[in-house]
């Protein structure tokens, strides 16, 4: 189905040829919305200076080259030279019945997308601080594979570096298949502070650590095998992280640290034949330009320590390096916390300075704030540490199975877990979601779980509701083939302005795509939701006035559950049957 401003797009093209030329087809007509009508095309202001002619003299050309028999009433010019744009019952109507509202607009240039998120570290507890990257990047990934772009993955774990020293030797000595060691499956903070308390306190052990450092980093057979143990315990615990979490990640999107080992020293070599990187106080570095410090003077982004180790820059840059060349992907999306915008910066400058980017590849940080607590600090346990994910989510699903068992439906065991975890994670992602991702918001589970507001329950209610309609009418003999072809009527305010908002449905993921912004989906859902709430409530449904309307309003009901669903579904959130 064609979106709404695609249609008016089209029609505007053919008016500018007419009115001034060919040359003047592809002009963008600048279709917002309006107060005034459903939408305005400002596209007479731009071109005032060009025409060298008043805006509303422009308009007034356009308005009568402007064919829309059949889609809006009569354009109105209101202001110093806006068009307003109404479009007409039929016309919704018609488009509605065409079916496809909840369905993708055409992508006639798909794309190849690089997805950079999730990242936690092997041996380490996934804490708060990864959920945001983990839920965005994962959103922005359904969303473009939802419009038919080709999606590649890339989990940037830390799986590689000075600390797997330590990691190896406290495996080997607890012993590769103790309890101690599967813990890492488990509870991975606990593995990773034993061996940092040895590490710091025995210096034989400590000396240890850092030869078997040397060995990894040089690709001795046994201490990789040990590696490789290491790390497939940590996945094991990845996995079930995500699957709690319904995100979909597997074990074939990995592109930990380790992937780019290889190719650093090549980076390097390359970087200081072409002039770009000089050693500096012994560590080789690369000074981009346009990056100052405080004083003025120029910062640095090492790509070689002075003892001739390798650090994240180095890593960076033969990961987008790699994205650009050897995966030929079009954008490389990197979801990573907000204070990594500078290094992302550098680390980008450089790769274009060396020439590894071409034109058609964009590099772009999605920054992510921070998950606050009610102190408007950064959300931690009492005792200061990062607080752990799993807990989070699996406090979510407790409480959400609590406010499910004081609802007035009665669910079976089983579908009581289901529903619990459906709503549960659903309000955690959508209250992540539904705030711009560079912001800050406070994890407030009340607020999450809450039944009425901008919450992913809400949501799920309306759907919830619009399947419990449908049960209804099919109890009450209602034939559903009848129902699925019924004419649609939109006589009525609310139904008119909730046909609006679902033909809104392509624009918006359109708009999402294209500027990284999952919160405009999640306040499109809502205000669909709203929408549907205020048709039912003024225009009956099951007892309409004739079967014809009552038909039309389940016709219309479910096209609203149909989209609900698709929106939903891209962010990463179910609907379930009951609520």
């Amino acid at each position: 189905m064609p979106s709404l401003t695609s249609v008016l797009t089209d029609r505007f093209a053919a008016a500018l040829t007419r009115a001034f030329g060919e040359d003047f087809a592809g002009r963008d007509p600048v279709i917002r919305s309006s107060q005034f009508a459903d939408f305005q095309a400002n596209v007479a202001l731009p071109l005032a200076k060009e025409l060298k002619s008043k805006p509303r003299d422009i308009a007034a050309q356009i308005v009568e080259n402007l064919d829309l028999e059949g889609v809006c009433e009569t354009p109105e010019i209101s202001g110093p030279g806006f068009i307003n744009l109404t479009f007409t019952p039929e016309f919704l109507a018609s488009t509605l019945e065409a079916g496809g509202a909840a369905e993708a607009p055409a992508n006639d240039a798909p794309q190849k997308i690089a997805i950079d998120y999730s990242a936690p570290n092997v041996a380490k507890e996934m804490h708060v601080g990864h959920l945001r990257t983990t839920v965005v990047g994962d959103a922005l990934a359904r969303t473009h594979e939802f419009l038919g772009n080709t999606v590649i993955r890339q989990n940037h774990i830390g799986d590689w570096g000075t600390p797997f020293g330590m990691l190896i030797e406290h495996l080997l000595d607890v012993g590769v298949d103790s309890d101690e060691a599967s813990e890492v499956s488990e509870n991975p903070n606990a593995f990773y502070q034993a061996a940092r308390a040895k590490f710091d306190s025995d210096e034989a052990f400590a000396t240890r650590s850092r030869s078997r450092v040397v060995k990894l980093q040089g690709g001795d057979e046994e201490t990789l095998g040990l590696w490789t143990t290491l790390v497939g315990y940590s996945r094991e615990y990845f996995n079930r992280i995500y699957s709690l979490l319904d995100v979909t990640l597997t074990d074939a999107d990995l592109a930990g640290e380790s992937t780019y080992n290889d190719m650093l020293a090549e980076v390097c070599d390359e970087l200081e034949a072409k002039g770009l990187a000089t050693i500096s106080d012994g560590a080789l570095c690369v000074f981009p330009e346009g990056f100052t410090g405080r004083a003025g003077e120029p910062l640095p982004l090492i790509i070689r320590k002075s003892d001739g180790g390798y650090g994240y820059a180095t890593t960076d840059l033969a990961a987008v390096r790699n994205r650009a060349i050897n995966l030929g992907v079009n954008r490389a999306l990197y979801v990573v916390g907000t204070p990594q915008a500078m290094h992302f910066e550098m680390v980008f400058t450089v790769a274009r300075a060396a020439g590894w980017l071409p034109e058609t590849f964009s590099p772009e940080h999605v920054k992510i704030g921070n998950v606050l607590g009610s102190d408007g600090k950064i959300l931690r346990t009492r005792s200061g540490a990062p607080l752990r994910l799993a807990e989070l989510l699996e406090e979510a699903v407790t409480r959400a199975k609590t406010t499910l068992a004081e609802s007035h439906v009665d669910f079976g065991p089983e579908e009581a877990d289901e529903v619990a975890r459906i709503v549960g994670i659903g309000a955690v992602k959508y209250a992540d979601l539904s705030v711009a991702h560079d912001t800050s918001y406070t994890f407030d589970l009340d607020r999450m779980l809450a039944p009425i507001g901008n919450t992913a329950p809400y949501l799920q209610y309306a759907g919830a509701r619009i399947r419990s309609i449908g049960r209804k009418a099919e109890a009450e003999g209602v034939d559903a083939s009848q129902v699925a072809n019924a004419a649609i009527s939109l006589g009525e305010t609310a139904e008119r302005e909730l046909a609006l908002s679902i033909l809104g449905f392509a624009d918006v993921v359109t708009e999402v795509a294209a500027g990284s912004t999952p919160h405009r989906l999640c306040t499109y859902l809502f205000d669909l939701a709203q929408a549907f709430t205020s048709f039912y409530e003024q225009c009956p449904v099951l007892i309409a006035e004739t079967e014809e309307l009552r038909d039309s309003r389940l016709r219309l009901s479910a096209i609203v559950l149909e989209v609900l669903q698709a929106g939903l579904g891209v962010l990463g959130i179910r609907v379930p049957e009951r609520m």
